[in-house]
């Protein structure tokens, strides 16, 4: 079975590299300025706000942030999101596609994941962007990394995740922008410099460069020590000033004039969108994924507004391997600390990890190993004048849409393709 995982994840860069040789055909002949965007979580939301300034002198990898995804991108085709007959399609249509397509824009913002290891420096090697935009780190897709530990690669995980992450600075050739506040970058950046691994600029920001932040379950404000007000249509998390801070560093690298009102900016489906629900209700929907420091920059999110009841439903933290015991332990904690008003946990690893702490800390809070009395509670039990701010897997999505005032908002939550319906369909959930 060993060997089995092993020969799957050699040949996935096997693939992936096929593709990548021929979509380097087409990005030799574009040869536009890159900028990536990569960390554990946030990066849409970056490559979002990098696009209401740049517009349409940049082409984006929207929905694409892996060696696939790139790959496809380029030749401007989308990936396997149905059937598997489909990746035949592709290995002949990407080599054919190769030879004619060529983007016209000036720049290519491109998000980069780190979903396992060797990901991001497959990419990094291959891009070699001029600027980098580092945004976060933590234990995304720790499971991942765990092979790594036993083999005695690195001595932990967050050592083995960043050092993926970092690969990428070590490939950029003018700009690095990092988060100042997270030692693990600094440190990491330091080496990178110290050895000579890159010429490129480091610029590190930092929270305390935030002047002012208001936030309601429809408005953000963010004004910055520098003066600029930004201000967004939707709930945006505090920690978003480090994202703001590197668009204003961006801007000011390209000389172009940067836009602060970003009422109209489009947020990727699941990450802190705003909805109405029935009956007066509020509702937050950040239910793309979830791990510890996702979930603590939304519950950090909600204390700052000022509506008293705020429910909180929270879904299993997935992919999180040998540490999932310990990371919803934390959990617990973070929430408990946020004061709700009520908790709602959905899943097998909050009912078994963080349910029990929640109890000790005299939390209110109920648990359900399925979203359907989930659903089912919150009908029964809301009043009208209540947040509900979701968070984490375990389709919270299907609830939303089933409290939504507006039906036809369904179309902007997550897991609107073919396959995630299908998956709802299989759990009866349609």
């Amino acid at each position: 079975m060993r060997i089995t995982a092993k020969f799957k994840k050699k040949f996935y860069f096997v693939a992936a590299g096929y593709f990548r040789f021929f979509a380097n055909h087409a990005l030799k002949r574009w040869h536009p300025r890159i900028i990536a965007i990569t960390g554990s979580v946030g990066k849409t939301t970056m490559l979002h706000l990098v696009e209401t300034q740049l517009k349409d002198e940049a082409h984006y990898s929207h929905d694409a942030n892996s060696a696939f995804g790139i790959a496809f991108d380029l030749v401007d085709l989308r990936g396997v999101t149905g059937s598997k007959a489909r990746w035949f399609y592709l290995i002949f249509a990407v080599p054919v596609k190769s030879l004619f397509v060529k983007h016209k824009e000036k720049f290519y913002i491109v998000e980069i994941d780190g979903e396992r290891p060797h990901e991001t420096e497959f990419l990094a090697t291959w891009l070699k962007p001029e600027i980098t935009l580092w945004v976060s780190l933590g234990r995304s897709h720790a499971v991942q990394y765990e092979q790594q530990i036993r083999d005695g690669i690195f001595e932990n995980l967050d050592k083995a995740i960043t050092h993926e992450f970092a690969t990428l600075p070590e490939n950029t050739r003018k700009v690095i922008y990092i988060d100042g506040d997270v030692p693990l970058m600094v440190k990491a950046t330091e080496k990178i410099l110290k050895k000579g691994k890159t010429k490129a600029d480091v610029i590190r920001y930092y929270k305390k460069d935030l002047k002012k932040y208001d936030v309601t379950p429809d408005s953000t404000t963010f004004e910055l020590k520098s003066g600029l007000k930004f201000k967004f249509a939707q709930p945006m998390p505090k920690d978003m000033a480090i994202q703001l801070l590197m668009l204003e560093g961006l801007m000011d690298y390209l000389k172009i004039k940067i836009n602060t009102n970003l009422t109209n900016m489009v947020v990727a489906p699941g990450r802190s969108s705003f909805f109405e629900g029935k009956n007066g209700l509020k509702i937050i929907d950040s239910s793309y994924n979830a791990h510890l420091i996702s979930v603590q920059s939304i519950l950090e999110m909600s204390k700052e507004m000022p509506e008293k009841k705020k429910w909180y439903i929270i879904g299993d933290m997935v992919e999180q391997g040998f540490i999932e015991g310990d990371e919803h332990a934390k959990l617990a904690d973070l929430i408990a600390d946020a004061k709700p008003t009520k908790v709602l946990l959905v899943g097998r690893r909050t009912k078994k990890y963080t349910y029990p702490r929640l109890k000790e800390l005299k939390v209110d809070a109920e648990t359900f190993s399925d979203v359907r009395p989930a659903l089912k509670y919150i009908e029964q039990n809301t009043k009208g004048d209540e947040v509900l701010i979701f968070k984490g897997s375990q389709y919270l999505e299907w609830i939303i849409e089933k409290l939504l005032k507006n039906p036809a908002d369904a179309e902007k939550l997550p897991r609107r393709e073919k396959a995630a319906t299908k998956r709802r369909e299989k759990r009866g959930l349609n």
